[in-house]
């Protein structure tokens, strides 16, 4: 019987891990087959005709502006912006998180733990399901529509005197990440949790000096802007490590940890790594989610329950128990762990809507807003461990700029067939150039073609009730955040 420490197995299973499977990661994925509570629920368009009208109008201004997808790498717009309003991001500290996949749902792991230890938080996160205003939360829960358009009331005078003065007008990113920084020290905040847009260096959101920088996995994706290699966008994504900051790394590519670990080194950072200083000790399923026991940096948190699944939504839950106890400076400054009850209630209570949500049974309808190659593997595995669909349905709906390739070959194993859609962004695949794509990988008997997302939603029923009743078909509708938004609206959740 060996003596060793159950943390040593846990690293001795990291470092042996195919390179493969290490660096799959889709944090922003969950699996919800429970409702959640009110945090988790997107907006609604505003009830009152006055306020939809504003909040429209506020929509219309900001939509004239550099969509998301068109970038002109450098923060001066952004770093004008923040000085005519007085610098409202250093009003409080913050908790800054890169990578490719799990930003987000890392994101409300970390902001649920800071709540519980009675920290009023802010997130800024990206992009957005349903509403816009879901960007922007306080104390957990999005901000108002009325807060959101005098949030943007308040800054556009400053806005427009930045735009006069700079070669291009600030995007509609920048005024967002403007408004959210203005509004977290209107709150005031106690902490700031901020998820980057794209990359890290030159995006809008490096402006704060992060006190705890956090890096998900690094895979491919962006690479016309990113990089080719895993080592060449984490040189980007290490652009949000700052000097003496602490870095919580995820498990990484290892060209892309040496990046990083350089980049600590030059800036003095400390580095706890998923792994070695932290991680999972072990995981079970659950009902309704998993239990899980993780080494954080300050010792073991036995049986913590997270009604997510999936054995990445461990490894994100680890990398947020560590992000917030080096906050509190556990490791460094102090020796003890964080309360465990407080972290139990915590993790109990974290959600993310759109990702591996249950909106509708019989048959069961799933939503998840992966939309890379990496992401879509995750979310496979975590459906053949949560669900037990003897028949499921993919409708798919894809942005043109992505790797739809690799997320339908992801997705093939798990799909007896697949309804090819597009959603109503112009950034969208064309229905017609997705199947062609989606006939090379599934074979032209397992793919039907309907470009109206209602009429795709039907017919995925429709295939998924083939078997009968009493059957476990299931449809999962994925490919693009947009399309997962949509979808959400036409089956009632918002």
């Amino acid at each position: 019987m060996s003596d060793s420490d159950p943390f040593d197995e846990i690293v001795a299973a990291e470092t042996d891990r195919d390179p493969d499977l290490a660096v799959i990661e889709a944090g922003s994925r969950t699996l919800r087959t429970q409702g959640a509570g009110p945090s988790a629920e997107v907006p609604a368009r505003p009830a009152d005709p006055e306020v939809d009208k504003a909040l429209r109008e506020v929509e219309t201004e900001l939509a004239t502006r550099w969509g998301e997808t068109k970038l002109e790498p450098s923060v001066s717009r952004i770093s004008a912006l923040m000085d005519v309003l007085g610098d409202p991001q250093r009003s409080y500290p913050s908790i800054h998180i890169t990578g490719t996949n799990g930003k987000t749902s890392t994101a409300r792991m970390i902001e649920a733990l800071l709540g519980a230890f009675e920290l009023r938080t802010g997130r800024y996160t990206s992009p957005h399901v349903q509403s816009v205003t879901e960007r922007i939360s306080l104390d957990g829960a999005p901000i108002s529509a009325e807060r959101f358009i005098e949030t943007y009331e308040d800054i556009k005078p400053y806005v427009e005197m930045v735009d006069a003065q700079q070669e291009y007008r600030l995007s509609f990113f920048e005024v967002l990440t403007g408004m959210a920084y203005a509004a977290f020290a209107d709150a005031p905040v106690d902490v700031a949790v901020v998820e980057v847009g794209m990359g890290g260096s030159w995006d809008a959101t490096n402006v704060i000096d992060g006190d705890v920088a956090v890096v998900t996995p690094i895979d491919l994706d962006h690479t016309d802007r990113l990089g080719e290699t895993p080592a060449e966008i984490a040189g980007e994504k290490g652009g949000i490590i700052k000097q003496g900051a602490t870095v919580i790394l995820a498990q990484q590519p290892v060209d892309a940890a040496q990046v990083l670990l350089k980049k600590a080194v030059e800036v003095d950072a400390t580095v706890a790594r998923e792994g070695l200083e932290f991680g999972v000790v072990a995981r079970q399923v659950a009902v309704g989610g998993q239990l899980v026991t993780l080494r954080g940096l300050g010792g073991e948190y036995p049986e913590v329950y997270l009604p997510l699944h999936g054995a990445h939504q461990a490894h994100n839950a680890a990398v947020a128990l560590a992000a917030v106890e080096a906050f509190f400076g556990v490791g460094a400054q102090r020796a003890e762990p964080l309360d465990l009850d407080t972290v139990r209630k915590a993790f109990a209570a974290v959600s993310s809507p759109g990702r591996l949500e249950v909106v509708r049974r019989s048959p069961t309808i799933v939503l998840d807003a992966a939309h890379n190659p990496a992401g879509a593997r995750v979310t496979a595995d975590a459906v053949g461990e949560a669900f037990d669909f003897s028949r499921l349905i993919g409708v798919v709906g894809a942005s043109g700029d992505k790797n739809v390739r690799g997320l339908l070959e992801a997705f093939e194993p798990i799909f007896a067939e697949v309804v090819v859609t597009q959603n109503s962004s112009h950034r969208a695949m064309d229905a017609d150039e997705l199947a062609a794509i989606a006939v090379e990988v599934f074979g032209d008997e397992r793919v039907q073609v309907e470009p109206r997302l209602p009429d795709a939603l039907e017919a995925a029923i429709t295939l998924a009730e083939e078997e009968g009743e009493f059957t476990g078909g299931g449809v999962l509708v994925t490919g693009s955040v947009i399309t997962v938004g949509e979808a959400r609206l036409l089956l009632g959740k918002g």
